[in-house]
């Protein structure tokens, strides 16, 4: 399978430290570079904004999918990307994610713990095999790791949860990461 779309969960809030939003910056421009398009939740926002910033900039196709409810609070008049609009989160995360070959995780908070443990559940109980790749920009999925290995120890999942997804540092790694994944043929 040849990698063309990559689903971005992250933040609509920027967060305090100021490499997350370089690391979607950076994360934006490099699926541009690779020809591969950026399927995320439609935002001008916080990292989400970031990411579609950069990736429409540097000329890569888009496809943004927002909530209805959402349209006005992160959604500005600009018109980057060819836009679905669904009826609620849930429509928002599938949609997003069966238009992606791959998902990607970088900053956020709830909702994008919400994303990132529904497509890993998804893989737990067989529903597909892309990769799934958690951005951890400054160490920042480290608790969530810890937490995943606390859940793995108490027996509540299978080790083989942990070989579900992979963490990366930063976009430089993610790239190559995306590149080795797809040239093994996993998917």
């Amino acid at each position: 399978m040849t990698l063309r779309s990559v689903c971005v969960f992250c933040g609509s809030r920027p967060g305090r430290n100021p490499a997350h939003a370089t690391a979607a910056r950076e994360t934006g421009a490099m699926l541009a570079r690779n020809g591969w398009r950026l399927v995320y939740g439609a935002g001008d926002v916080g990292l989400m904004g970031e990411v579609a910033t950069a990736a429409g900039a540097a000329g890569a196709p888009m496809l943004g999918v927002i909530p209805i409810h959402l349209l006005g609070r992160e959604r500005s008049e600009r018109d980057r990307a060819a836009m679905v609009v669904t009826e609620d989160m849930h429509e928002r995360k599938k949609v997003m994610f069966m238009n992606s070959d791959a998902v990607v995780v970088l900053p956020g908070g709830a909702g994008s713990l919400d994303e990132f443990f529904e497509v890993l559940t998804w893989a737990q109980i067989g529903l597909h095999r892309k990769p799934i790749f958690l951005v951890s920009v400054d160490g920042y999925w480290q608790p969530l790791l810890a937490l995943i290995d606390h859940v793995v120890d108490e027996g509540f999942a299978d080790p083989s949860v942990r070989g579900l997804f992979r963490l990366v540092a930063n976009p430089a790694e993610l790239d190559a990461a995306l590149q080795a994944s797809f040239a093994a043929g996993r998917n």
